[in-house]
Order: structure tokens, then C-alpha cells, then sequence
């Protein structure tokens, strides 16, 4: 029914994946107005290329949209000049204070650490641990080298285990 125009048809798709949808956008681009306009400019070009889907099962929707959303979200960041993926030291030191040692670590708290890399950082990691690209993809998305990718997912992860330890999440070890 989409892909023959059916507005009410195409507005219960956009709810039914808007959310998780968002939430892919904003750990790109970190600001809400901004991940608004990706979601929408991705929704509009799924939209626009619905014809050429061939609808095998809900997993395979799901996979095309967040690839279009991925890949809105890297234009995004190319507009506004954040990548290349390279950080200063004095923005990797942002450390946040320690707390008590806490074991209960969910998706919420990794989620907001996430957040507070910084973009290269936070754009490599969500690319290779949440979206499953491989470094050379990473590398060819963005424009660097594969080990120029493995080199921030570690700093990533590193930056991002530290974090956590200094929210007071034990387990931060893992990731």
C-alpha cells in the first residue's frame, strides 16, 4: 500500500519505526532538532525510493531504513563539518566525576555515554558496534583509512569504558 501512495498506509510505517528510527539518528548527530531533520529527509528519501524495495519481511524494512537513516546522518555531519574523525586531546580528556560504584548497567546509561563522545569517535563506534560495518566500509563512508577506523573505535571504546567506571558502573569493562 506504500508504494502505490497510500498516505495512511505511509503514516503508520513512519510510526511504526519512527522511534527506534530517532534514537539511530541521535546517537549520530547528538542535537534533537537536528535528528528530527535527518529522520525526515531519510523518511522522505525511503519515500521517494519505495518503488525499487522489494518487500521480502518486516527485518528487511527495517534494515533499508536504517541504513537510509545512517547514511542521512553521515550527510548531515559532512554539512556541518564534523567529520573527519579526528579529536583533539583536550576534548578526549573530558572525563565526568566519579560516583559510587554502581553494577547495573543497562542500554539507557551506555546510550547517554554514547552520546558524549565526541563525533568522530561516537560516528565510528556506532558504525562498527551498533550498525555492524566493517572498518573498510567505515573507512570508505568516511573518507579515512581502515586503520585510521580501528584506531578511533579504540579510543571510542577506551573513552567510553571510562565514562562509564566514572559513573560508577563496574562492568564498564566490557565494551
Amino acid at each position: 500500500m506504500c508504494q502505490q501512495g497510500n498516505r495512511f498506509a505511509q503514516n503508520r510505517l513512519y510510526e511504526a519505526f519512527a522511534n527506534r528510527l530517532f534514537r539511530l539518528c541521535m546517537r549520530y548527530v547528538r542535537h534533537q532538532q537536528e535528528a528530527e531533520e535527518v529522520l525526515m529527509n531519510g523518511f522522505l528519501k525511503f519515500f521517494r525510493g519505495l518503488n525499487a524495495f522489494e518487500y521480502r519481511d518486516d527485518n528487511s524494512l527495517e534494515v533499508w531504513l536504517k541504513r537510509i537513516m545512517v547514511n542521512e546522518a553521515l550527510m548531515h555531519l559532512r554539512r556541518q563539518k564534523s567529520l573527519p574523525v579526528f579529536v583533539e586531546n583536550s576534548e578526549a580528556d573530558e572525563w565526568i566525576s566519579a560516583e559510587a560504584p554502581r553494577s547495573d548497567l543497562d542500554a539507557e546509561a551506555i546510550y547517554a555515554a554514547i552520546l558524549e563522545l565526541p563525533t568522530g569517535y561516537r560516528t565510528v563506534f556506532n558504525l562498527y558496534v551498533v550498525e555492524g560495518y566493517t572498518h573498510e566500509e567505515i573507512a570508505n563512508q568516511l573518507s579515512i583509512s581502515a586503520g585510521t577506523s580501528k584506531s578511533q573505535l579504540s579510543k571510542a571504546r577506551a573513552m567510553l569504558q571510562q565514562k562509564l567506571k566514572n559513573r560508577g558502573y563496574e562492568q564498564a569493562g566490557g565494551i
